[in-house]
This record gives C-alpha cells, structure tokens and sequence, in this order.
C-alpha cells in the first residue's frame, strides 16, 4: 500500500499487506475461473486447468509493479491520479491478455483463431485489473486513515506526557518553594526565647528555664518535622499553635491575652500547618512587645458559602504608620503566609489586610472549606487568658 511517510516496522506491515492481497485476490479469481468457466463449459481437461493457474501466476507479475505506480500518483491531484490510472489499468490488462492468449494456444495448441476474440478476452482482463485497482486504493485508503488515527493517538499520548510530565515538575518546583518558605523561622523568636531562657537560668529560676527548653524543643520539632503541603485540621492548627504560646506566654506572662472564637464546623476545616503561627508572631512583636500594657490577639473562624473564614486580628497601633510601611515591618512572615497560600489555592483564596475593630491590624483569608473523611475532631486548646 502506499506508505505516506510511514517508519520501517509498520512499513513492513504494509507489505505483508500487499502480498497477502495479492495471494487472496488472484488465488479468488483462480477458483472463480474454474468453477465458471472451466467446469461450466465441460472444458475440465489439464491443459485448461494448467492455463488457469498459469494466467493467475502472470496476474501477479502483471500487477505488481503497479503498487509502485499507484505508490507514485499517491500525492497527486484526484484527477490526475484517475487518469493515469485508468491508463495503467489498460496497459496492464493489455499486457496481461496477450500473456494469457498466447500461453493458453500454447498449452491447448488447437486454439489457432484465438485472436479474433481478443476484445473479449482484453474486456475480461480490463475489468478485472480494475477490480484490482479499485480494491488496491479502498485498502491504501483504510490504511491511511488508520495511520492517521494511529498519529492522532500517538499525539495525544505524547502531549498527555509532557503535561504530566508538566504537572509533576510544578508539583516538585511548588513543594521546593513551600518547603523553602516553611524553614525561614523567624531567628528574632529563637534569639528571644533562648536569650529568655539564659536571663532564667542568671536568676537560678531553673525550673522555669527548664520548663521553656522543653516547649522550645516540642515547638521546634514539631515546626520541622511537620511536611509544609501537609494539611490539617485548624483544631490541630491551634494546639500546634498553644506549642508557640507557652513559650511566649512565659516571656509575657499577663501582657499576652488570647481571644479564639472559632465554630465546630471551623475546628474541622484543614489548612496549611504552622499557618497561624508566622501571623501570630508578627503580632507579638509588633503590636504586644512595644507596649508596656502588652494587648491581646484574635483568632475567628467560621464557615461561610464552603469557606473558610480565618481571621487574625491585634489590638495593637495597626497601620497608624502608612500600610505599606507597616506592613513592611511584618515582614518573611507574612510574606511566607501569602505566598504559601498563593501556591496552595491559586485564585481559589483571597486575602485581605486592613484595620481591626480595636485599631490593630486584621488579616482575613478566605480559602475552600475541606475535611477530611472520618477525621476525628480534637479538643481546643485553651487559648483564652484574662
């Protein structure tokens, strides 16, 4: 069959093809002959039946340089593809009804007159050579469709790979990014707490230093050990986050108060771990530690049209000091919060950051609103203080 830009191997399916159909077709018009015209006209004699399968061996060599023919007019026009095969067709009847004339008086012997049936003869032949052709291009055609089919899904199976391929890469670069912004801990924090504990251990109160060690410890591995993609619940978010507290409710003592109203359906919603934590910090230093009366921060939380609904708010100073700056001073921290849910949730979150109903700064993030199946919810923390 014509072999319109094919690769080896299925350039050879495409051969055995051809001669499979060349087998099939002149072994059919073999037997076809013989029990039409041989038995039918009494004439079951060996010299006519050495003469049928004669002429079907000269169909064969007849007829096979025509696949490089057709193979040739395979990319011509429609029209000039016709012709010239309606002239191949005619030459190679002709050519095959002399072969088989000649080769039958030679056989039969007794056939001298032949000649004058000649146009009978060649009109058998041109019909059957066009039967030929006809078969030749129906199975050219198929081919090709199939081959197209065949590219079509080689394709798209191609392009499905270098999507996931696609996929994965980001999925790696994204989790490479997250991981990188989970690890930057803000060193202000390590450098206060362990500067705490060294002014405890100056006063002998060591089993306070002691004490806050320990929490800095359990703060700290849970803080490395936990992968930043992983997603809990916001009830194991805030015990996560009392980890943090007690380290600063012993560097604040009664200057830290804690206001968390987060609904039963909240405690269950999953989201980032330690995404609290970053904002918490950044109102400590910013809106508690600056003041000798200290001040409290908020947690809200709540379910509204599938989503979450997570507020942090302060009562501290707020954006007193032009947003931009202010918000300047939050800092890797809020940064690292914004950016991780960015890679997260797309376009699929929204974060907000404005005043506060006590004139401190609020940060409002809204994402969907998932649980995880069967989860078992566990209790809050107590965060609340004075």
């Amino acid at each position: 069959m014509p072999k319109p830009q094919l690769d080896k191997g299925l350039y050879t399916v495409r051969t055995q093809q051809f001669y499979l159909f060349q087998l099939m077709f002149w072994l059919g018009l073999m037997a076809i002959t013989f029990f039409s015209l041989t038995l039918w006209y009494g004439t079951a004699e060996l010299p006519h039946i050495e003469h049928t399968v004669l002429q079907a061996v000269l169909g064969v060599l007849v007829s096979y340089p025509l696949r490089n023919v057709y193979t040739w007019l395979w990319e011509r026009p429609l029209l000039q593809r016709l012709g010239i095969s309606l002239l191949v067709v005619a030459l190679g009847a002709g050519i095959w009804t002399i072969l088989r004339m000649v080769t039958f008086i030679w056989i039969v012997q007794e056939e001298k007159n032949l000649w004058s049936d000649f146009g009978g003869w060649y009109f058998g032949g041109f019909f059957i050579f066009l039967c030929w052709s006809a078969l030749y291009y129906g199975l050219s055609y198929y081919n090709q469709v199939q081959f197209e089919q065949e590219r079509s899904r080689q394709a798209e199976q191609e392009t499905q790979q270098e999507h996931l391929k696609r996929l994965e890469a980001e999925t790696v670069a994204r989790e490479a990014q997250l991981k990188m912004l989970r690890y930057q801990l803000n060193p202000h924090f390590l450098f206060n707490t362990l500067n705490t504990i060294n002014a405890l251990i100056r006063l002998k109160d060591n089993d306070t230093a002691q004490n806050m060690l320990q929490k800095l410890s359990h703060f700290l591995r849970y803080a490395l050990d936990n992968e930043p993609a992983y997603r809990i619940s916001l009830a194991e978010e805030l015990n996560a986050l009392m980890l943090y507290l007690n380290i600063e409710l012993i560097r604040f003592g009664d200057r830290l108060s804690m206001d968390v109203q987060v609904s039963d359906a909240a405690k269950k919603a999953l989201i980032p771990s330690l995404l609290l934590q970053p904002l918490v910090e950044n109102a400590i230093k910013y809106a508690i530690s600056t003041r000798e009366t200290g001040g409290t921060i908020g947690i809200k939380a709540d379910i509204e049209d599938d989503l979450l609904c997570l507020d942090v708010w302060d009562d501290g100073p707020g954006l007193s000091g032009g947003s931009e700056q202010a918000l300047k001073g939050r800092g890797v921290g809020l940064h690292n919060t914004l950016e991780r849910l960015q890679n997260l949730y797309g376009r699929d979150h929204s974060v907000d950051i404005g005043t506060s109903e006590r004139n401190g700064v609020q940060i409002s993030m809204r994402f969907p609103y998932e649980v995880e199946p069967g989860q078992r919810e566990q209790p809050l923390a107590e965060l609340v203080k004075g």
